[in-house]
């Protein structure tokens, strides 16, 4: 007989913390990964009705992975209750290429004049001036594209404005 390996993160609830899950299940206007992980705490609560779920029939159950389930475990016994409840967090933070200083340097270049030999500025075009005007290190045409459509200009447009 194969034995189980142990768990590290063990669910218990108090009646208050139940009754809170159980009101985020049945209502029908909380997110639906937000419903999935009170199902899974429920189903996991070793002090529960139910007993504490393994997690694999906790994954059939709630049709989701056996990573996740052991996230949601993991963050509600290091954080608790709420925390495990909403959204992981992003691991990386980007820093803004333009900063303000940046960005009307871009839109006063796009509503320039084009360089010689173009009837208009491409995004690639942009992204190349701004470089070479020293504004930034390097820029991608994407990025120059979204700084654009955020400050809705349109690159060529009769009114740009």
């Amino acid at each position: 007989m194969e034995r189980m390996p142990k768990k590290k993160y063990h669910i218990r609830l108090s009646g208050e913390e139940r009754g809170e899950l159980k009101a985020i299940v049945g209502k029908g206007k909380t997110g639906a990964q937000r419903r999935c992980h009170a199902r899974i705490l429920l189903l996991a609560d070793t002090d529960g009705p139910e007993g504490g779920w393994s997690d694999a029939q906790i994954a059939q159950a709630v049709q989701t992975s056996i990573p996740t389930i052991e996230r949601v475990r993991r963050v509600c016994v290091e954080y608790g209750l709420a925390r495990a409840l909403e959204r992981k967090d992003p691991e990386r933070h980007y820093e803004r290429k333009l900063d303000g200083h940046g960005e009307a340097q871009l839109l006063a270049l796009s509503c320039g004049e084009p360089p010689a030999g173009f009837a208009r500025w491409t995004l690639r075009l942009l992204a190349e001036r701004l470089v070479e005007l020293e504004v930034v290190e390097e820029i991608s045409h994407e990025t120059v594209r979204r700084t654009l459509k955020k400050m809705k200009s349109s690159r060529g447009a009769k009114s740009s404005g």
